[in-house]
This record gives C-alpha cells, sequence and structure tokens, in this order.
C-alpha cells in the first residue's frame, strides 16, 4: 500500500495515525491488534514509511532515499523483530533485538522504529523486559505490537500502548476490491471474501494461490464422494490430507465447514443466491436432501473437535479418521 487511502475499511486507524503525525503526538509504543489478515503489518509498515518519509508528510512520498529503502525493506532505523521457534518469542529475542539495539541512536532518520508480528508470542518473561523499554523509551524509539490475541499480552504493556483494532472489511468492500484492483471474476471473489471473513489481505492471498486452488479440488472430491468411500478410500484420503495439508490444516477444515454452511442454507432456504460454491447447486440440493439438521450439527462438532484435537496434538491421523467417519454418517 503507498499511502492510508488505501486501507480499505480501516478509515478510523488511518485516520489516527495521520492525525498522530500531522501533529506531532507519535506515540512511543502501539499495539495493531485483528485477525489474521486484516492488514496489521500493512498498516505498521505504513506508518513507519511515513514517519521516516524525508517529506514529512502524513502520507509516505515513495520517492525519497528513505521511502525506497522501506520498500525494499532495506531501511536501517526500521526493524522487523524475528524468532526462531514458532510458537514462542523468547526473552533472549527481545533483548538482543529491541532492548540493546534501541539504545543506540537512529542511522539516518528521525525514529527507530521496531515492528513485532506475533506480539502475542512473547513469553512473560520477554514481555517484562520490552515493558522497560516502553516505560522509559529513547525520544526517537517508537515500537509496533502486532497481534491477533491483544488478550495474551500483559495488562501492564497493555495499558501502556495505544491500542488500534483493525476491523473486518465488509464482503462487498472485499470483492469490489478483488474484482476491481486484481481483475478476479465475480464467482472467486464471492468465496475469497466469504473465506477471509473480513480479512482484505487474506482474501488478496487467496485468489494468488495455487495452492489454495487444489486444496479447494481436494475438498470438493472429498464431501461429493465421501458416502461412497470404502475404508481402504477413507485410509487413503487421510494419508493424502496429512501428506498435502497438515501445515495448513485449519484452512483444509474451514473449507469443508464452508460446504456444509452451504448445505445447510440450501436445506432451510433453498435459495441458490445465497450459497458461495455457486457451481455446484445441484450437488448441494442433492446433499441437502439427504442430510438432517441434526446431522449437519454433528459435522460442525467434529469439525471443531478436529480442529482442538490437533491443537492438542492429537494424533493427525486418528483426528481425521474420526471427522471423515462422521462426515459420512450424516451426509
Amino acid at each position: 500500500m503507498d499511502n492510508f487511502s488505501q486501507m480499505i475499511g480501516q478509515e478510523e486507524v488511518s485516520s489516527h495515525l495521520q492525525q498522530a503525525i500531522a501533529n506531532d503526538r507519535v506515540s512511543h509504543a502501539y499495539i495493531f491488534s485483528g485477525s489474521r489478515g486484516t492488514g496489521k503489518r500493512t498498516m505498521a509498515e505504513l506508518f513507519a514509511r511515513t514517519l521516516q518519509c524525508e517529506k514529512k508528510g502524513e502520507n509516505p512520498c515513495g520517492k525519497c532515499h528513505s521511502c525506497v529503502q522501506a520498500a525494499s525493506h532495506n531501511h536501517p532505523d526500521i526493524r522487523i523483530v524475528t524468532h526462531e521457534k514458532p510458537t514462542v518469542l523468547s526473552v533472549d529475542e527481545i533483548r538482543r533485538q529491541v532492548v540493546s539495539d534501541i539504545s543506540i541512536r537512529p542511522y539516518q532518520g528521525p525514529y527507530k522504529i521496531y515492528i513485532i508480528p506475533d506480539a502475542e508470542l512473547m513469553a512473560p518473561e520477554a514481555q517484562n523486559a520490552l515493558l522497560k523499554t516502553i516505560e522509559e523509551p529513547p525520544a526517537y524509539g517508537v515500537i509496533l505490537l502486532l497481534t491477533t490475541n491483544a488478550g495474551r499480552l500483559l495488562e501492564t504493556v497493555r495499558s501502556r500502548c495505544v491500542r488500534l483494532a483493525m476491523k473486518p472489511v465488509p464482503d462487498t468492500d472485499v470483492m469490489e476490491y478483488l474484482k476491481k484492483n486484481l481483475g478476479v471474476n465475480a464467482r472467486k471473489a464471492q468465496f475469497a471474501a466469504a473465506f477471509a471473513q473480513g480479512a482484505l489481505g487474506r482474501a488478496i492471498q487467496i485468489c494468488g494461490s495455487e495452492d489454495f486452488s487444489l486444496m479447494v479440488k481436494s475438498v470438493l472430491d472429498l464431501v461429493l464422494n465421501i458416502h461412497s468411500m470404502s475404508a481402504a478410500d477413507m485410509a487413503a484420503a487421510v494419508r493424502s490430507a496429512e501428506t498435502s495439508w497438515k501445515l495448513s490444516i485449519d484452512d483444509y477444515l474451514d473449507v469443508i465447514a464452508m460446504w456444509f454452511r452451504d448445505v445447510l442454507v440450501m436445506k432451510s432456504t433453498q435459495d441458490p443466491n445465497r450459497v458461495i460454491f455457486t457451481g455446484y447447486l445441484p450437488e448441494l440440493k442433492e446433499q441437502a436432501s439427504n442430510c438432517t439438521y441434526n446431522g449437519i450439527r454433528e459435522i460442525f462438532a467434529a469439525l471443531e473437535k478436529a480442529k482442538q484435537r490437533l491443537k492438542a496434538n492429537v494424533s493427525f491421523q486418528l483426528t481425521m479418521e474420526l471427522l471423515y467417519l462422521t462426515i459420512r454418517e450424516n451426509s
């Protein structure tokens, strides 16, 4: 994004940041919260580029040396905090990348900015180490915490930051953006918007992902044929899911949920204008006639239980076999 006006659906956050810049009232610490794909990192990087821009406007000029460096992620005074382990941001990483580093003055810009993605992964010790810096920051220091769950941050951290919530974007706006800016056809735009649930960035990613398209095809093959699958067929389907989609299993399960959401819509309303899988109306109607309302509820409950089991590191194979059996018995 080149300026704040392009942050679709985030006008309130954009206005707050631009006013802070215009009035020279930039805080030393911000929390950008919101679900995956709502633009937290895009907003933080846009804010950082604007703060460092040599033109000192309310949007980055995009042409000065600072903007060029920031756009290529080579600005020496805009740091992205990283972590080695996928589930935790350690105290040593925070001390090395933020606490110790922030004492060194900016190399060229007016600010030294630290963007911390997945801030909810900070261990309590890491948050406490960061807290000391937030409480007594140098005048040039700005820390941007990005999180999908601000409740996992210590209250002492939250209370010392400006909190900005990134809101879900209405599906109609997401669809319009995808069609206008990416040339996505109406059917694909509708599907991406429905799946992304207000996360524009996620919808953009979906539209450009061949892997996601293959995942949807795999799900459709499963739900359209599972009622006639033998035990060997189901075992093969589980192995295929583990090989192909284990790392993106939540998305895989969500696509299954979207299909049965459409089955429920067709069963309760018979309105084809309200379904997402518009290219499969005959199949949806047939499955809706074969399913009971209680059976659909059982499938949704099984999908949620499968997510919980996988997060608890229960066997992937056992979890998916139980899920597939529930779907077969109720569809």
